[in-house]
C-alpha cells in the first residue's frame, strides 16, 4: 500500500531554571522548564519528527537547525504549521497522531485536553485525531530523576 505511511518521533530536553515549561503549545506552571534552541516543546517536536519520518524527509534539525539564529526561542506550534504545510504540499494529510509524554512532574492530566486542542487546531484536525497520554518513568533514568522530559509520537499519514 502506498497510500498510507507511518512515522515515529522522539524528543528529550533537559529541565532547567529560568525557562517556561511548554508542552503541546501549552505553558504549564512548573518551577523549571525545558532547555532548547526553540521553546523546547518535546511533544510538538516528537510529532514533527514523526510527520517528517513518515515521508522520509529527515528530522526537524534539517529544517530548523539549532545553529540558525532565526529559530532561537521559536514557537514550536509555528514550526509544526510549517511541517504540516510541507506534508500537505506533497499530497499527504494526517490520519491520526498518538503520543506519550514522559515526566515525573508536574501532573499533566489537567493539561492534556488543552494540548490536544491546540495541536489539532494548528494541524486542522479534529481533537479526536490527536492522542496524548502522560506517564512517569517510575523514577528511573534521567527522566525519572527529573533531569528532563521526553515524548514519543506516532503519526499516520494518508495520501489525499
Amino acid at each position: 500500500m502506498t497510500n498510507i505511511r507511518i512515522g515515529n518521533g522522539y524528543d528529550i530536553h533537559r529541565l532547567v531554571s529560568d525557562r517556561s515549561l511548554i508542552l503541546g503549545g501549552v505553558k504549564i506552571p512548573h518551577e523549571v522548564g525545558l532547555l532548547g534552541h526553540s521553546d523546547a516543546d518535546v511533544l510538538t517536536h516528537a510529532i514533527m519528527d514523526a510527520m517528517l519520518g513518515a515521508l522520509s524527509l529527515g528530522d526537524i534539525g534539517h529544517y530548523f537547525p539549532p545553529s540558525d539564529a532565526q529559530w532561537a526561542g521559536a514557537d514550536s506550534l509555528m514550526l509544526l504549521a510549517q511541517v504540516d504545510k510541507l506534508i500537505r504540499d506533497r499530497g499527504w494529510q494526517i490520519g491520526n497522531i498518538d503520543s506519550v509524554v514522559v515526566a515525573e512532574r508536574p501532573k499533566l492530566k489537567p493539561h492534556i485536553e488543552k494540548m490536544r486542542d491546540k495541536l489539532a487546531g494548528v494541524l486542522h484536525l479534529s481533537p479526536n485525531q490527536v492522542g496524548i497520554k502522560a506517564t512517569t518513568n517510575e523514577k528511573l533514568g534521567p527522566v525519572g530523576r527529573e533531569e528532563g522530559i521526553c515524548a514519543y509520537a506516532v503519526v499516520l499519514l494518508m495520501a489525499e
